[in-house]
């Protein structure tokens, strides 16, 4: 299965604000504002929730005028996007290149990547 194009990266405050709705599912920009654990302004809300649906991270609809914010894509989908652009950008889209230099840089071990196997060898038969 082919995956659609790369979405751009975040900011610390989209990565905040998207984070709460994998948490929290559909949620109004005053519900995200009273779920951070700190003070922003509503509009400065609005503007992060507008930049994040810019970049195809989330989209809204309007319930008796007010937008319900959701994200267009689960979580471990968009961090396989923001992988692939990695590898992609750094790895002239192999795969197998990443893997090597995460396992030269020491930041997976091979018995990691071996019990990887496994599990994805199974999850394709389970199929």
């Amino acid at each position: 299965m082919a995956m659609r194009k790369t979405l751009p990266p975040l900011g610390d405050l989209e990565h905040e604000l998207l984070t709460l709705l994998w948490k929290h599912g559909a949620m109004t920009a005053a519900a995200v504002r009273n779920a951070l654990h700190r003070d922003l302004k509503d509009a400065t809300i609005h503007t992060v929730l507008r930049r994040l649906e810019e970049k195809r991270y989330v989209n809204h609809t309007v319930d008796k005028g007010t937008f319900i914010y959701t994200a267009k894509e689960t979580q471990e989908r968009a961090a396989a996007k923001a992988v692939k652009g990695i590898v992609d950008k750094f790895c002239g889209g192999s795969l197998e290149r990443m893997l090597l230099g995460l396992v030269e840089a020491s930041v997976i071990e091979p018995k990691q990547l071996d019990a990887l196997v496994s599990k994805v060898t199974r999850s394709l038969k389970a199929r």
